[in-house]
């Protein structure tokens, strides 16, 4: 049994130029993501895992402190919410009632993006950036290597990875510059938006 897969990619291969390159995607999707998928699922076959959600393996996996599993499973879902958070016409501003939490919580578009890349800039090491919803608030979280904003109790909207293989071949070591990138011309307000309204959209 099956329990990750790898989804193609939302968009063409090219469609997030300049901001972000063919040959980017092409490693990071076809070989990262790829791996963490096969990886995980080599080690759920069989297990006691199996036969669930990957949002729930993720979560009890943490909660047994099986860091093996968990960092597989983590990963092969951070990546494909990842690939969600992007979007080929991506950048401008939320609307509606996520545009109305945003500037309750972070002080607006302005607020969040200065928030955002504070957060995003200032993490140690890779990790992932999250934009989160934690009850009505929302709020701004960076985790450590694979770790999962699910296991922390809040609702994911979206999602930056912060390891150098995401922007190495694009940016080098400039994280600042991928991060603005991120903000100006791919980030996937809809899919936000979509997270804010419906909850664990992916992680079902």
């Amino acid at each position: 049994m099956t329990v990750f897969t790898l989804p193609p990619l939302p968009y063409a291969d090219d469609a997030l130029e300049p901001a972000m390159s063919a040959r980017t995607l092409q490693f990071h999707h076809g070989k990262h993501h790829k791996a963490y998928v096969e990886k995980a699922n080599a080690l759920i076959v069989g297990s006691a895992y199996e036969r669930l959600a990957p949002a729930d393996i993720i979560r009890k996996a943490k909660a047994d402190g099986d860091t093996k599993v968990f960092n597989q499973a983590a990963q092969a879902w951070n990546h494909e919410f990842l690939w969600n958070s992007f979007a080929a016409d991506g950048g401008g501003a939320p609307a509606g009632a996520l545009k109305a939490a945003l500037d309750r919580d972070l002080g607006g578009l302005e607020g969040f993006g200065a928030a955002f890349t504070k957060a995003a800039t200032e993490h140690f090491a890779s990790g992932w950036a999250w934009l989160v919803r934690d009850g009505e608030a929302l709020k701004i979280i960076t985790t450590h290597d694979a770790d999962n904003a699910l296991t922390h109790g809040v609702t994911p909207l979206l999602v930056l990875d912060l390891w150098e293989h995401a922007y190495y071949l694009d940016y080098q070591n400039a994280r600042p510059e991928f991060v603005e990138a991120f903000l100006g011309k791919l980030i996937n307000w809809e899919f936000a938006a979509a997270n804010y309204g419906e909850g664990e959209r992916l992680a079902a």
